[in-house]
């Protein structure tokens, strides 16, 4: 008797890992079911979904019956479950429960995500007014009585990563105040993904910067003697993980696109950094933020070889088209530095939100 209830337990659970997901090696999916019932099957037709910053965009999941048609077997209530997973994977975010005609959105995505239930069995979660900090991975998790299946997938936002040190110079950014040093820029601090993204697409850049998931890094495309030797391969260097509060290095920030309009405000003179904020409201409009300049100049192919002031009290140019005397050599945002903000005289960058 006891060999045989033994033999009905092996029949009943097992474990394997999830076939959606090959950066998550280590995360094991427990399946249980009913030892002559149909297995409980979650799949997402695509493992990766694009969009950008004001949009919406729809992640897909489905749930069947192995050996059957049916999307449920109607003993029990379907229940779903979608969460936002983080970079130690240990930590899940909740983002929306739904189980029969009760649903519940969480934290910043209350009010703007919802199932799509094109079909009975269709959990895909539909997300509207896409954030930057709504990039990552979700899991989609699907329970029916005692079986359960989930499938992950990954919404990647289009953007541009860039490089960020304040006025007081490199290297004096705890990663607190780096985070907070990219939402007060229109951006978000980037994952090791956007940096790695980004360095493929050419960015080099030679001083170590904070990414989200705590770790210091810098992307390399061309080796010299400063940045790890002349001999060293390309690629993404690697500080490890320092300590969050005394730990002090730049960091790589991520925005995207904007609701509004970017531009050089034509003006008959040169202004101050005061002179220049006063300008861009006298426009209707406020001083732009050193992401939107980067978001114009790599989204909308922004050219312009004047510089101007930005809101952090930097000046930089952005310039799409190289030229004698407009960065020659590359495309790129320019950086003038953060001139005396008092009797340095410059152009003005201002942004208008639509309304």
């Amino acid at each position: 008797m006891k060999s045989l209830l033994f033999l009905v337990l092996i029949s009943v659970c097992w474990a394997e890992p999830h076939p959606d997901n090959s950066s998550l090696e280590h995360e094991r999916i427990v399946h249980i079911q009913a030892e002559n019932g149909p297995r409980l099957l979650v799949v997402a037709e695509q493992a990766k979904i694009f969009s950008h910053r004001g949009g919406n965009v729809t992640l897909p999941c489905k749930f069947y019956h192995e050996h059957t048609s049916t999307a449920g077997s109607g003993t029990h209530k379907i229940r779903v479950k979608w969460t936002k997973l983080t970079y130690d994977y240990l930590k899940e975010v909740d983002v929306f429960v739904a189980m029969g005609h009760h649903r519940k959105s969480y934290g910043n995505y209350h009010g703007r995500v919802f199932l799509r239930e094109s079909s009975e069995n269709d959990a895909s979660l539909v997300i509207t007014n896409i954030r930057l900090e709504d990039y990552g991975r979700y899991k989609c998790e699907v329970i029916e009585g005692l079986e359960d299946d989930t499938a992950v997938v990954t919404l990647n936002l289009e953007g541009v990563v860039f490089p960020y040190s304040p006025r007081l110079g490199r290297y004096n950014l705890n990663f607190h105040e780096a985070e907070r040093a990219c939402e007060e820029q229109d951006s978000v601090i980037a994952s090791f993904d956007q940096l790695y993204d980004a360095w493929r697409s050419g960015l080099d850049w030679c001083n170590a910067g904070w990414l989200s998931d705590g770790s210091v890094q810098y992307p390399i495309t061309k080796p010299r003697e400063p940045c790890g030797g002349k001999n060293t391969v390309p690629g993404v260097r690697n500080y490890g993980f320092w300590d969050k509060d005394k730990s002090r290095y730049d960091v790589f920030c991520f925005t995207s696109n904007f609701n509004g309009r970017f531009y050089y405000l034509i003006h008959p003179t040169k202004l101050t950094y005061d002179e220049a904020v006063q300008a861009c409201l006298k426009d209707g409009a406020q001083i732009a933020k050193v992401g939107q300049i980067f978001a114009a100049w790599k989204l909308l192919g922004y050219d312009r070889c004047d510089a101007g002031w930005l809101a952090d009290g930097s000046v930089r140019y952005p310039i799409s088209r190289p030229r004698k005397r407009c960065s020659p050599t590359e495309a790129a945002v320019r950086f003038v530095g953060f001139p005396d903000k008092k009797h340095k005289l410059y152009g003005v960058y201002c942004f208008r939100a639509y309304n």
